[in-house]
C-alpha cells in the first residue's frame, strides 16, 4: 500500500501486488473478458485491465485506484 501513495507516482508496482491489496481489504476479483477483471469492494464495482505484456501498472491506473482509496478512508 505505501507504494501507491508515494509522489511522484510509480511507475514500479506490479499488478499482482495491487490485486493481492484488493483482495486483503475483502474485494470480490472476477474474470472478464480479455485481461479485464472487476473488483466489488467499498460496495461499488469497477473494472481494471491488467497490464501486459509489462507487469508493471501505468501511473494513470495507479492514481486511479490511489484516489478510489483515499475516497473509502484507506491510507498507509
Amino acid at each position: 500500500m505505501q507504494k501507491l501513495f508515494i509522489h511522484p507516482v510509480s511507475a514500479n508496482i506490479k499488478w499482482s501486488e495491487i490485486e493481492a491489496l484488493f483482495v486483503e481489504l475483502g474485494a470480490e476479483i472476477s474474470e472478464r473478458e480479455g485481461s479485464r477483471i472487476g473488483v466489488k469492494l467499498f460496495g461499488d464495482r469497477r473494472v481494471f485491465h491488467r497490464p501486459h505484456p509489462s507487469p508493471n501498472t501505468d501511473k494513470g491506473a495507479i492514481a486511479s485506484i490511489r484516489d478510489w482509496l483515499k475516497t473509502n478512508g484507506i491510507k498507509p
